[in-house]
């Protein structure tokens, strides 16, 4: 009669530990970034510089990016892969770039973000030289 309980008991507790790990954070990484997103790109520089454009970043579901680039490189734009955590995001660029120009500026690297609905906002403090963000929709 003892073992029984014991395995009863055992059951329970492995039940809710696997219910457990089942998070709201966790089902951010399962969040369906796909499609295209427009909105603006703003960085803040340490010194109190801040440049702001319009910006469109594509997500596709074999998790490669593409960022459009503006003239003045803000941003600079970038494509390649990404992988989601539970709020960082992680770009990896596969591009070559000349070294004219702020490489931050190239979506590339870890971000932090958040997603709500159509809205999402990726962003980074990056090498304590400025704040770097999208704010952008869902088309």
């Amino acid at each position: 009669m003892k073992s029984g309980i014991y395995k009863l008991i055992f059951i329970i507790a492995l039940s809710l530990t696997a219910y457990s790990c089942n998070t709201d954070d966790d089902n951010n990484t399962n969040q369906d970034f796909n499609g295209t997103y427009n909105g603006t790109f703003t960085v803040e520089y340490a010194n109190g510089e801040t440049f702001s454009n319009p910006v469109i970043v594509s997500f596709t579901k074999e998790n490669a990016y593409q960022s459009s680039q503006n003239n003045d490189f803000f941003p600079a734009g970038g494509n390649g892969t990404y992988e989601k955590g539970n709020s960082t995001i992680n770009f990896t660029d596969i591009n070559f770039w000349l070294a004219n120009f702020d490489w931050n500026l190239i979506l590339d690297g870890k971000y932090n973000y958040s997603k709500n609905g159509n809205k999402l906002i990726i962003s980074a403090n990056k090498n304590n030289v400025g704040f770097y963000k999208y704010d952008l929709v869902k088309q």
